[in-house]
């Protein structure tokens, strides 16, 4: 068995939600229904899928409900996991990551991609790289309560020269992604990775 599985992002856990154990959670997967067709997953610390290598081992949960909030929770889930009953058992659960194995994954249409494997690909602009994608991050309104539904995500790239880059993850500039080389390569408008760029 492989020492060193790798893992999928489906979830991040962020506070109680309601009396009786169940937790907020930021989606990060578009099919929500697997959590009911596919009830076990995986609980790591935070930074458990993002690390290279992480002392802590992921801890085996099964969620037996779960639901799509509206209003200003609109865009995240709330899950309820066995043997979680109470506030403070549900307390001790905020930050979390709910993962799976990458073989768990649920298959995907031709035009969607995981963002797990967006993460350590280099980023390039025709044939220019600029760096490598250290995150995704998913544009909010500005109390961070609501996820910008019509915003593309951000991939956040970390320059060779120790910069942050910020680019638009958006249809209209990808040329190309190729997961087994770990490269993705855009056509950037002209003056936009001087925008974007943070040191």
């Amino acid at each position: 068995m492989d020492p060193t599985p790798q893992w999928t992002l489906l979830a991040r856990i962020l506070r109680p939600q309601g009396r009786k154990g169940e937790v907020l959670a930021d989606l990060l997967t578009d099919f929500p229904h697997r959590f009911a067709e596919h009830p076990r997953v995986w609980l790591a610390p935070p930074g458990f899928t993002e690390a290279a290598s992480h002392p802590a081992s992921p801890g085996a949960a099964e969620i037996t409900s779960h639901w799509l909030p509206v209003g200003r929770n609109s865009g995240r889930i709330v899950l309820h996991f066995a043997g979680v009953d109470s506030i403070s058992q549900a307390e001790a659960l905020a930050g979390k990551e709910v993962i799976v194995p990458l073989a768990e994954r649920m298959p995907l249409d031709a035009d969607s991609i995981y963002i797990s494997d967006l993460i350590g690909c280099t980023i390039y602009d025709r044939d220019a790289p600029l760096g490598v994608v250290e995150s995704v991050q998913f544009p909010a309104t500005p109390d961070g309560t609501q996820r910008l539904e019509d915003t593309a995500p951000l991939l956040a790239v970390a320059t060779p020269d120790g910069g942050e880059l910020l680019l638009p993850f958006a249809k209209s500039y990808l040329v190309e992604i190729d997961i087994q080389a770990r490269s993705i390569r855009m056509a950037l408008p002209n003056g936009l990775t001087d925008l974007n760029r943070h040191a």
